[in-house]
C-alpha cells in the first residue's frame, strides 16, 4: 500500500509529507523499492540498465558512484544474465537508489543468498543508514533484523503484535542468553562463577557455555 501496489481499504498514510492515495506520483519520486523478486532485462549490461532507470526520473545520482557503492564496478559492462544471485540483488538495490530517494523499501533482500553475499548486503544497508536514508526492511531472519534495524515490528496474520527496539524486544522474552567460547591457553585458571550474571556453566570438549 505504501509504494502504490495495493489500494488501502480504508485510512491513509503519508511519506515525505505526501499522501499515498491522492499524491501517489509525488510519493514515487521520494521512495525507492526493491521487491523480493525483480525481473530485469537480462541482455542489458549493469551500466545500461542503470542509465535506463535513471532516465525515468527528473534527476538521478552518479551512475559510476552507485555502481561502486553496490560493489559492482568489475561488472559494469557485464550482461545481467551472467550475474550471481547476490550481484543481482545488489543491482536491484542500485536501481531502487538511482534517483536518490528519501525512503527505501527492501523486501527480503537476502533471502536465498549464501552467507558471504548476505553479509555484503548487510554492509551496504548499514552504509545507506549512515547516509541518512530511511529504510523499511522486511525479513524472516531475526539476526538480520537485530543487526540492521533501529526498530522492529513483528506481524502475525496481518496484525502488529510487537513494536520496539531490538534490545527491548529481547528483554521482553525473559529468556536466558548463552555465550560459547574457548580459551586460547588450556592452562587458564579463571573462576567463571564470579562473573556477574552467570547462572550456569557448561564445558564440553574445551568449549565453555555460560
Amino acid at each position: 500500500m505504501l509504494v502504490g501496489l495495493r489500494k488501502p481499504d480504508q485510512g491513509t498514510a503519508r511519506i515525505g509529507g505526501f499522501d499515498i492515495k491522492s499524491q501517489l506520483n509525488k510519493v514515487k519520486e521520494v521512495i525507492g523499492v526493491q521487491l523480493q523478486s525483480t525481473t530485469l532485462f537480462e541482455l542489458l549490461t549493469v551500466e545500461e540498465i542503470l542509465h535506463l532507470y535513471a532516465s525515468f526520473y527528473p534527476r538521478h545520482v552518479s551512475i559510476p558512484d552507485i555502481i561502486e557503492d553496490m560493489l559492482l564496478t568489475d561488472k559494469t559492462k557485464s550482461r545481467i544474465k551472467g550475474l550471481s544471485g547476490g550481484q543481482k540483488q545488489r543491482l536491484a538495490i542500485a536501481l531502487a537508489l538511482v534517483h536518490d530517494p528519501w525512503v527505501i523499501f527492501l523486501d527480503e533482500p537476502t533471502t536465498g543468498l549464501d552467507p558471504q553475499a548476505r553479509r555484503t548486503l548487510w554492509d551496504i544497508i548499514l552504509l545507506l543508514k549512515e547516509k541518512g536514508k530511511t529504510i523499511v526492511l522486511t525479513t524472516h531472519y531475526m539476526d538480520e533484523a537485530h543487526v540492521l534495524c533501529d526498530r522492529i515490528a513483528i506481524m502475525d496474520q496481518g496484525q502488529l503484535i510487537a513494536l520496539d527496539t531490538p534490545s527491548q524486544l529481547v528483554k521482553t522474552l525473559q529468556s536466558n542468553s548463552a555465550v560459547e567460547f574457548r580459551f586460547e591457553n588450556d592452562s587458564v585458571d579463571v573462576d567463571l562463577t564470579s562473573i556477574e550474571g552467570v547462572k550456569q556453566i557448561g564445558n564440553q570438549n574445551d568449549v565453555y557455555v555460560l
